[in-house]
């Protein structure tokens, strides 16, 4: 027996299509069905890597005692937070405003017309936790709904205004102009709060930040040493373990403990995509082989492991194999011992990896590095010696990766969503162009043609993809997110077609979501069933589509010259500057922006003569050597093309050889033809 889920392409809502419960999918259809039968909706929003998503299905939605009561009293609906963060974004806030915190499972109870009136995350089918039971929870809210149905919809409409008041725009009143010192307080109060003793901020679990992080590494390239220290400091105590992979590359979703080492098992594709970024630009900046290799072997994963057939990249793998969290990803020590026979082997694994008998999680190892690389407990670490121990670990990560791959691997969530997919792009293409990596400029040429073919219809985006259909029109965040992975693409190779698409999805963007007041709604004008037009401000784990949008544009207008969508971007960023000092956390992606906006920003026109070389030449190479991410770069052989960025225009070859324009704000030093003197333009003019 399967309910109406079966017919739905989300891999989560699949996971629900043989529940006993009546599930519908969020839609019209569902919504009419409810004020047709007069009954309340229950709301269950959640995602397919979520591990407290699938306890509660298997303990309260494969209960037919359960369904009954929901198949009887409510209009079931199941939503992918995943494909649908315009719902999750409404009803997290009703749940946060009942609850004080929210999460997922998210369940909550709805008014036929939409409107919440009860709500709250996990619940279990007995009373544990200090939680009552989900069947008290259902009897109840049957109960109140039949008895009380006045206090009911009084509840409704008093969450209701609160959703609707915080969706209100702040951008009315905005400060008058861009407040640098901001970017300063902000800056002092990351470092002041940083945890020196374990890595990262705050108190178990412990989330990876990488949007933190990047905006710390932008202040260390204009200097600062102590916002760089901080900044290597989280992503050495990251990448040693537990929460990274060691044996197969990429970076859980959290850490359970305050050490990194017990993490939430799931790999999200915006985590690693992220992270692999943050980890590129701190080797720019601190030269750290370690950071390295873990933003290569990070990419590697991704490639092998997260990637369709037709280029675009997965969602998740789940936490769970076998029913059991991490099962594919820990070590039993007789496991090991049975694998590595040679006892030096076995000695260099426990000290390299931190592996004992007695394991470090419920007796079970997660491999991590408790040392530095090149240490390994006491024996002599001289060059040549570490070298070959090293290459001697690798041959032994090999052989656990072999033994790894034959288990049951998790459960792997493979709908392509936009914006995660044009946040791997980004991260794939600066990977190439800084690291001189073909192959992952191919992958992010690759995936960006995947998107561009596969997601758009009628000359709109469609969010998600899976199995041949692409459904749901497209946020705010994938529009914002795609600009800013073809400027990356654009940049690593200069190919016209790149920019003309960034400029074709500007312009939707701007037409889509566009709010009058200021700002961007998350979703298109013409999207119903919604009870508000949500625009969430906040960054989380991935950047706010208005704070994506804002970067999009200042990054735009520097090579269009199109001042109306700088004065749009800074409009917004002034009035989101006391959000931003406040909360300088929950607001760093707009720090970047922020960040860019106040400058000193630098425009660099590259031209170079008929037959150049581009990727090779010496002045490209001079560029790349270093992270600049306040360098905004245009280059073509010359002439542009007509397409080609007006930050190009009017700006002739210099004795016909490969030529360097350097301006700070619009303002242009001589051109250069040497190497050399470039370097010099971009160090002198970013002070």
């Amino acid at each position: 027996m399967v309910n109406r889920l079966i017919h739905e392409t989300s891999p989560y809502l699949l996971q629900h299509a043989e529940n006993p419960v009546n599930w519908l999918p969020w839609g019209k259809e569902a919504l009419e069905q409810a004020q047709m039968e007069d009954k309340p909706i229950f709301l269950s929003i959640g995602y397919a890597a979520c591990h407290w998503c699938h306890v509660m299905a298997h303990e309260s939605f494969e209960d037919p005692v359960i369904a009954k009561i929901l198949n009887q009293h409510f209009v079931s609906i199941k939503v992918d937070r995943e494909e649908r963060p315009d719902i999750d974004s409404i009803y997290m806030s009703a749940v946060v405003a009942m609850t004080g915190q929210g999460g997922w499972p998210m369940s909550i109870f709805l008014t036929p017309d939409g409107k919440p009136f009860f709500g709250g995350t996990y619940f279990p089918p007995l009373r544990r936790y200090g939680m009552p039971s989900f069947t008290e929870i259902l009897t109840g809210i049957v109960s109140v709904w039949q008895e009380k149905r006045e206090e009911a919809s009084e509840a409704a409409r008093q969450l209701y205004q609160h959703i609707k008041k915080n969706a209100a725009t702040p951008f009315s009143l905005p400060e008058s102009e861009l407040n640098p010192a901001i970017l300063e307080r902000a800056t002092e109060s990351l470092i002041n709060n940083y945890d020196w003793e374990y890595g990262g901020w705050g108190t178990a679990p412990k989330f990876p930040m990488p949007m933190t992080i990047e905006f710390l590494l932008s202040q260390a390239s204009y200097g600062n040493s102590r916002a760089l220290g901080v900044a290597n400091h989280a992503l050495e105590a990251m990448h040693r373990g537990g929460m990274y992979d060691l044996i197969g590359g990429g970076f859980h979703r959290y850490s359970t403990d305050l050490f990194w080492l017990v993490p939430h098992f799931e790999k999200m594709l915006y985590d690693n995509a992220l992270l692999s970024l943050a980890y590129l630009h701190a080797f720019k900046l601190s030269g750290n082989p370690d950071f390295k290799r873990t933003c290569v072997e990070t990419l590697s994963f991704m490639q092998a492991e997260m990637r369709d057939a037709g280029g675009g990249f997965f969602s998740s793998l789940d936490a769970d194999s076998e029913g059991e969290e991490g099962k594919f990803y820990t070590w039993d020590f007789t496991e090991i011992q049975a694998l590595i026979k040679d006892q030096e082997d076995l000695r260099l694994l426990e000290s390299a990896y931190g592996i004992s008998p007695q394991g470090n999680f419920d007796g079970k190892n997660i491999p991590q590095r408790p040392l530095k690389t090149g240490q390994t407990g006491g024996v002599s670490t001289s060059n040549s010696h570490t070298q070959f121990r090293e290459e001697q670990l690798i041959e032994l990560q090999e052989k656990l990766r072999a033994v790894r791959r034959l288990r049951v691997r998790p459960f792997t969530d493979d709908k392509i969503l936009v914006s995660w997919n044009a946040f791997a792009i980004r991260a794939f293409a600066e990977s190439g162009r800084l690291l001189k990596e073909h192959r992952f400029l191919t992958t992010a040429r690759n995936a960006t043609n995947f998107i561009l073919n596969a997601c758009v219809q009628d000359g709109r985006l469609l969010r998600s993809w899976r199995q041949g259909k692409a459904n749901v029109p497209a946020y705010l965040e994938d529009y914002a997110a795609l600009i800013l992975a073809l400027l990356s693409l654009y940049e690593a190779n200069f190919e016209d077609h790149w920019y003309e698409e960034a400029i074709r999805w500007t312009e939707k963007m701007l037409e889509l979501f566009s709010d009058p007041q200021g700002g961007f709604f998350d979703t298109q004008h013409n999207q119903d069933n919604l009870i508000i037009r949500p625009k969430d401000l906040q960054d989380n784990a991935t950047p706010s589509g208005n704070s994506l949008a804002v970067l999009a544009l200042l990054k735009m207008a520097e090579l269009s010259y199109q001042a109306s969508w700088q004065d749009k971007a800074e409009y917004v960023l002034a009035a989101m500057q006391p959000a931003i000092q406040q909360h300088p956390h929950a607001f760093s992606f707009w720090l970047q922006a922020l960040d860019l906006a106040v400058g000193p920003r630098q425009q660099v026109a590259l031209l170079w003569p008929t037959g150049t070389d581009i990727a090779t030449d010496p002045l490209t190479e001079s560029l790349h050597a270093m992270y600049r991410p306040h360098v905004i770069t245009a280059g073509s052989i010359f002439p542009p093309a007509s397409s080609a960025p007006a930050l190009l225009k009017d700006r002739p070859l210099l004795a016909g050889k490969a030529t360097a324009y350097v301006c700070k704000d619009f303002v242009c030093k001589h051109p250069v033809t040497e190497p050399a003197e470039f370097l010099n333009q971009l160090d002198a003019t970013i002070k």
